[in-house]
């Protein structure tokens, strides 16, 4: 793997400001009614993103997560500013504005989704993983999901065949604490997620997910066991969010207190005190990386802003494959 050197601290510090920025702004925008629907923010679970990339191949792996996804295809390499404007419904957004915030989407990256349905993802993982064994691509996919989609039962039927065929894919449950508002102490009769991969003899570890540095070592195991062809991983991630599951969340489930709590162990403020014991940068240096990372949010709304609707005759676009379907005629000359 990659070594921890000055300019991975340096990248990190930077992204991981911008993506805090970035979701902020995404609040500021929500309550100004720019964007509209639901909007799930990823404030304090940055570390996992930059852990994981760091121990990727970007030219040949794959990632898939669940609708708290704005930051995961940023770490893969898609444009901010295209997805700010999928947010707002625009034209130029990475799904042409038809997605929205939960739907994220970039065939070019190897970013799948963005998904909306609680477990979706975790089936398609795995067959984007068989695709890659049956293929010889030599890729491995990386598929996040919530605590809360660990009691899917899609879970279990994915992890007896990912593991009977041995499937190139890492299984991350990026564990919060909380599925909505229901603490994960109140889902089942165990508080170790990552266990759930015992049943199926498939390797499975907790990680502390709020170092990037830990999250990176776990993962490049995990991705090298499978690219050799041994199989899948479970990773729990265990992190915590600072929003509300979304932004109809009044959190009456927490105390301020513990959310100060966890704001101890902030993953930006891990790598910034790194950054700052080893002389890799000044605080003066990583405040004008900070700026930086403000100005460039600036620029993904103005992009925004200067981004048209799409037309209406792009609703028809993607529903129907087939072009003359009879529904379509029906419609038109309203017989």
């Amino acid at each position: 793997m990659k070594e921890f050197s000055k300019e991975v601290y340096l990248k990190w510090y930077e992204e991981m400001t911008m993506w805090r920025r970035f979701e902020d702004k995404c609040r500021s925008l929500y309550l100004k009614q720019k964007i509209r629907g639901f909007l799930h923010l990823y404030n304090g679970q940055e570390a996992i993103p930059a852990g994981f990339v760091h121990a990727m191949d970007l030219s040949k792996d794959s990632m898939i997560t669940a609708y708290r996804c704005h930051i995961h295809p940023m770490a893969m390499g898609v444009d901010p500013k295209r997805i700010l404007a999928e947010l707002c419904g625009k034209a130029t957004g990475t799904s042409g504005g038809m997605g929205g915030s939960m739907h994220i989407f970039s065939k070019e990256k190897r970013f799948y989704g963005g998904h909306g349905i609680v477990g979706g993802q975790i089936p398609l993982g795995a067959g984007i993983a068989f695709a890659d064994k049956y293929f010889e691509t030599g890729g491995v996919n990386i598929c996040f999901f919530g605590d809360g989609a660990a009691r899917q039962g899609s879970l279990h039927e994915t992890f007896n065949m990912a593991m009977n065929w041995k499937l190139p894919v890492v299984f991350v449950v990026e564990n919060n604490q909380y599925a909505m508002g229901t603490s994960v102490k109140r889902t089942a009769n165990h508080e170790d997620i990552y266990k759930l991969g015992l049943g199926y003899e498939m390797p499975c570890l907790p990680v502390d997910a709020m170092d990037p540095e830990k999250v990176a070592e776990a993962a490049y195991e995990a991705i090298e066991r499978a690219r050799r062809g041994d199989g899948p991983t479970f990773i729990e991630a265990r992190t915590y969010r600072y929003r509300g599951h979304s932004m109809s969340d009044a959190e009456p489930y927490r105390s301020k207190d513990e959310v100060a709590e966890h704001k101890k162990d902030d993953p930006i403020e891990i790598v910034k005190q790194r950054i700052l014991s080893n002389n890799w940068a000044t605080e003066d240096e990583l405040t004008a990386l900070d700026e930086k990372s403000k100005e460039f949010v600036e620029e993904c709304v103005d992009f925004m802003e200067e981004s048209p609707y799409p037309s209406a005759e792009k609703v028809y676009e993607y529903v129907y494959a087939q072009e003359d379907y009879p529904f379509l005629d029906l419609y038109e000359n309203k017989k």
